[in-house]
């Protein structure tokens, strides 16, 4: 049964997605599976959908004006596509492919009922389903009524809901093609959906199955209400039997139609235990079949199952690979870095070569392994109390993993060795110099390396890299002083806010002590770029241009021919040459920093000179100077009045000098680390350039989805795998429509946390302090920094924030974002800015609406959403 426009299912095999689509590949490779019953069929291939299309009117001309339309553009795409559609189903099937498919039909029987299923060429796909985008017909009888029906599913391929689900998946319409599955229908007595790992949480070890009377069409379309099963290791841990009213049967000559189901039978369940187990092993051998996690339609007949269709389930996040079955616990460095966007391979792979601790990478995030620090109690009890300060919400996911004794207490004596994780390094002396000492170390490394790094290229930059740059890289990031110092500043802001809480009944008193701390250098960033303005504030020509940059990166070509233009391109350059290594997700090699696209900045300066009076830099920094040089003062005057003060009032002071003289350099660390990564940056963009003029590359960002180990090979033997670099773009697009977890377990199972609080007003949002103070004000939700607008005394909503945003705390009144704790970035600079600020808020984009106003409560730790 194969010829040009036609092949038989049991000639078909998962590779042929070109030939046969998705679903067609899928239950071709589901066929040879041992053990598994698939309805007998052939497949309608892509070359007939060709010959199609190539006899429809005008199809390419409306095809382009498809592409060229955006997601939110849904009536164009309604109008158009239905154009399409009617197009391709007034265009009569070819001749030599309706012969084919009528003898394919003769062969399986002609006047049996079959399914035609469409099958795209982009369905059914690891990081994409396009579940119920295209038709699926049933019951259909007859060649000519079968034809007509192909037809109707080659046009279904511009369905609005299909055009609209390809565009949000990056997918180009014209790159698609439908092929269509002919197959013998089942009559079910039962029929549903099972899911090989729990759609929900994501555990791989738990199945679930839906299933009710009938036709399966019933429980698609939402018209019942399901069965539902709960299967572990073989065991049924949950069920929930539902009153099946309604079922969909086949009628005699064709189509199916809803019946009531008996009321006797309504509440009984459509499978038995036996039948449910069986299901699923059934199911874990097809899952074993595909290597993944598996969305399944069954039907039962006479105590006997068939499979009906397979895919992948592609709203789980995946899993990271390791050699063995132990169970482990892994914690997201994304959670901790501010930036839990999905990187590039390239990205992961720098990041995890320059890392101090081994990681695992997984959905285009990075991971690290914590199970060996949860194993005894004494490791447990320490990483729970970290996790406690700066992310209750990853503590409380764990707490649920222990609580379930999902992770195995280790004896001590078969503990890893190691110092215990969190354990305090040794103290370092209240010295500025201390500070100094380690920022000259620093710079004089990364001068060595921008200078050592120029001589090299080709396999040799690769080499240095490897044996020299990123042991330096390492080296700096280990020193024990270094350890030392931001630790100091740190415990210096615990022991404050504990102790003068216990004291004193002070909230977060920290967080005036440490305002316009010396030596921070994100909030001197900050502070910078109102400099830059106040250069600027006086040239309304200069002012003007700026306006209509529009993202033009060589607006700095431009500057000297104007007006003060000099004087701008001076000041914005300076301020490039000291902080232009910075970019929004900047752990993220490929990330474009702002030297690369300094456009980014000119929203941010066009603000700063709209909303500010010259001098706010200074101004504020004295001003916050004070208001910490008061509060010392007076929380010392109070230690003194009170019985024992003395003694209090001077360990008190003692932790005042030290958290001023460390907290600033809790920042610059991060900041060496981003300085060494735009020099390897520059560096290895010289040889994606090479590459290009050599012919190797069309694209020089192709490099962006290798791996360094795989960047080496394509220089060393200039020779690039373009399939490969086409599957990464792919997992990348999927990547990025996946949000992380905090803690992910081996089993797969995702988990947030929750906050488990009962002093917050109804209706509140929860989250942790990290700034103090209250706040009302308009709630400015930014996703995107290069396209915020701000007003004085907005208040910035937001995913995350790393360093890159510090000039936007300068803008505005209030920050809350959905990702942080009490020392990340953002809680750091709100509190050296005095803005009240909560973080880790759950949905906090989502839930607070643009404009809305908002209350924000800096030591309460909530947000009210105000009418």
């Amino acid at each position: 049964m194969t010829g040009q426009f036609v092949v038989g299912l049991d000639a078909v095999d998962g590779t042929q997605v070109a030939v046969v689509g998705g679903k067609g590949a899928h239950l071709g490779a589901l066929s040879r599976v041992g053990g598994v019953r698939v309805p007998a069929g052939f497949c309608v291939t892509t070359d007939a959908f060709r010959r199609v299309t190539a006899e429809t009117p005008s199809l390419t001309d409306r095809l382009d004006r498809l592409t060229r339309l955006r997601p939110e553009d849904r009536e164009a795409i309604r109008s158009l596509s239905a154009e399409i559609r009617r197009a391709i189903e007034d265009v009569a099937v070819p001749g030599d492919v309706a012969a084919e498919i009528t003898r394919a039909l003769a062969g399986l029987g002609s006047d049996a009922a079959y399914a035609v299923r469409s099958s795209a060429t982009a369905e059914d796909r690891a990081t994409a389903s396009f579940a119920g985008q295209q038709d699926t017909y049933l019951n259909v009888r007859g060649p000519a009524d079968i034809l007509r029906h192909v037809s109707r599913c080659w046009a279904s391929l511009f369905s609005e809901r299909a055009v609209t689900y390809r565009r949000r998946n990056g997918v180009d319409d014209r790159s698609v093609r439908m092929a269509v599955v002919v197959q013998r229908m089942v009559f079910p007595d039962a029929a549903g959906i099972m899911f090989t790992a729990d759609p929900v949480t994501g555990n791989r070890r738990v199945a679930t199955v839906d299933a009710g009377f009938g036709l399966g069409e019933a429980l698609v379309s939402g018209l019942v209400d399901p069965d539902v099963f709960t299967v572990r290791d073989d065991q049924i841990v949950a069920r929930r039997i539902a009153a099946k009213r309604r079922a969909v049967h086949a009628l005699p000559g064709g189509g199916t139609r809803e019946e009531e189901v008996d009321p006797a039978r309504q509440e009984q369940p459509a499978l038995t235990d036996e039948q449910v187990v069986r299901l699923v092993r059934l199911g874990r051998r097809i899952e074993a079949g595909f290597g993944r996690p598996q969305d399944i339609e069954w039907g039962l007949v006479d105590d006997d199952f068939h499979i009906l269709q397979s895919r992948p389930i592609t709203t789980l996040f995946p899993l990271p690979a390791v050699d063995d079955d132990e169970s482990r616990v892994y914690l997201s460095v994304g959670h901790q870095q501010m930036m839990t966007d999905a990187m590039k391979p390239l990205g992961l792979s720098m990041w995890r070569r320059t890392a101090m601790a081994p990681m695992h990478e997984a959905g285009g995030r990075l991971f690290v392994d914590a199970t060996r620090h949860l194993a005894t109690p004494a490791g447990r009890a320490a990483f729970l109390g970290l996790m406690s300060r700066s992310d209750p919400l990853t503590r409380d996911a764990l707490e649920t993993v222990l609580e379930r004794g999902d992770i195995a207490s280790t004896p001590p004596e078969h503990t890893p060795a190691g110092p215990p994780f969190g354990g305090p390094p040794a103290a370092v002396e209240t010295d500025p110099d201390v500070v100094t000492a380690l920022v000259e170390r620093s710079r004089a490394s990364i001068a060595a390396l921008r200078r050592d790094i120029r001589a090299r290229s080709g396999p040799e930059l690769f080499d240095f890299l490897e044996e020299e740059a990123f042991v330096e890289h390492k080296r700096v990031l280990a020193d024990p002083v270094n350890v030392q110092a931001i630790m100091a500043g740190m415990e210096a802001t615990w022991w404050l806010n504990d102790k003068l809480g216990e004291w004193l009944g002070e909230t977060n008193a920290a967080d005036t002590l440490t305002l316009s701390a010396p030596g921070n250098v994100t909030s001197e960033m900050g502070l910078a770029l109102l400099d830059v303005a106040d250069v600027i504030r006086p040239h309304p020509e200069v002012v003007a241009f700026l306006r209509d940059v529009d993202g033009d990166d060589d607006f700095l070509d431009e500057l000297p021919g104007l007006p003060g233009g000099t004087e701008a391109r001076e000041a914005i350059g300076a301020y490039l040459d000291r902080y232009g290594m910075r970019c929004v997700g900047e752990i993220d090699i490929t990330r474009p920093r702002w030297s690369e696209r300094p456009a980014t900045l000119v929203p941010l300066i066009l603000d700063h000179v709209r909303n500010f009076a010259p001098g706010e830099a200074a101004r504020r920094f004295e001003q916050g100077r004070q208001a910490a040089d008061r509060k010392a003062r007076e929380v010392l005057t109070r230690l003194r009045a009170r019985p024992d003060g003395e003694a209090r009032a001077d360990e008190t002071r003692r932790m005042i000098d030290r958290v001023r003289t460390f907290i600033g350099y809790r920042e610059y660390p991060k900041y060496d680390i981003v300085s060494r990564y735009f020099l390897y940056k520059q560096a290895l963009t010289a040889e994606a350039d090479r590459l290009v003029r050599d012919g190797v590359l069309t694209d020089p960002e192709d490099v962006f989805f290798l791996t360094l180990a795989e960047f080496r090979d394509v220089v060393r033997t200039h020779r690039i795998d373009g399939r490969l670099v086409r599957e990464r773009r792919d997992a990348y697009r999927w990547h990025r429509t996946l949000t992380p977890p905090r803690v992910l377990t081996s089993d797969g199972e995702a988990l947030t946390g929750a906050y488990r609080r009962d002093d917050v007003p109804a209706g509140a949002l929860v989250g942790l302090p990290v700034s103090h103070g209250t706040v009302e004000g308009r709630a400015r939700v930014v996703l995107d920094l290069a396209r915020a607008e701000l007003e004085p005394g907005d208040i910035l909503v937001t995913t995350h924030t790393d360093p890159s945003w510090t000039p936007l705390f300068v803008a505005v009144a209030g920050l809350v974002t959905e990702v942080g704790g009490q020392m990340t970035h953002g809680a750091v600079i709100a509190r050296e800015y005095g803005l009240p600020a909560v973080v880790n808020v759950p949905d906090a984009t989502r839930l607070i609406r643009d404009g809305q106003r908002i209350r924000v409560h800096g030591s309460g730790g909530y947000v009210e959403l105000l009418p």
